[in-house]
C-alpha cells in the first residue's frame, strides 16, 4: 500500500485523523520529529478513537532516518506551489505521499530534497491558503488507492 509521511506535524487531532485514515486504507503513517505534541495526548487519542491498534504508525527522529527506513523509490511532495495536480500521476504501491506541517507546509529544503520525485498540488478555489492536513492526506490516499482499484476493500 501507500506510505503517508507527515513532516513535523503540529496539531494532534490531524494526526489522530490520519491514524484513522491509515487504519481504513491500509496505508502506513510515518511521522518525522519534532512533533508538536505527545502521541499520548488526549486530543490525538480521541481523534484516532480505537484505530490505533489497526494502523501502522512509525515515528522517525529526522527526515534522514525516515528516508533510511522507507528506502523510497518515489516520493510525492504536496505543496500549493506545484504546477501538477495530485490526480495527474499514476501512483504505485510503496509510493511515499509527503505532507508538511500546519500551517506552513513543507519548507524549501525538504521540497528540494533529492528523494522528492515530484511536487503536486490539490486543486482549490483561488484565494484559499490550504486544506486541513488530514483532509489533504485523505484526498490523495484515496486517489492513489482508487487507481489501484481499491485493492483489498470490502
Amino acid at each position: 500500500m501507500f506510505r503517508i509521511l507527515f513532516f513535523e506535524p503540529r496539531i494532534p487531532p490531524n494526526t489522530g485523523n490520519a491514524i484513522r485514515l491509515a487504519a481504513a486504507t491500509g496505508c502506513e503513517l510515518h511521522l518525522v520529529e519534532p512533533l508538536g505534541f505527545d502521541l499520548s495526548e488526549p486530543k490525538l487519542r480521541r481523534a484516532g478513537l480505537d484505530y490505533h491498534d489497526l494502523a501502522v504508525v512509525t515515528v522517525h527522529r529526522d527526515l534522514g532516518s525516515a528516508w533510511a527506513a522507507l528506502a523510497p523509490e518515489r516520493v510525492y511532495a504536496f505543496t500549493a506551489h506545484a504546477n501538477r495536480y495530485h490526480h495527474q500521476v499514476q501512483y504505485r504501491p510503496g509510493d511515499v505521499l509527503l505532507f508538511g506541517p500546519e500551517p506552513t507546509g513543507l519548507p524549501d529544503e525538504v521540497l528540494a530534497d533529492p528523494h522528492v520525485t515530484d511536487r503536486l498540488r490539490i486543486p482549490m478555489l483561488a484565494g484559499r491558503r490550504s486544506l486541513n492536513l488530514a483532509n489533504a492526506a485523505a484526498i490523495v490516499a484515496y486517489e492513489a488507492w482508487r487507481q489501484q482499484g481499491f485493492d483489498g476493500a470490502v
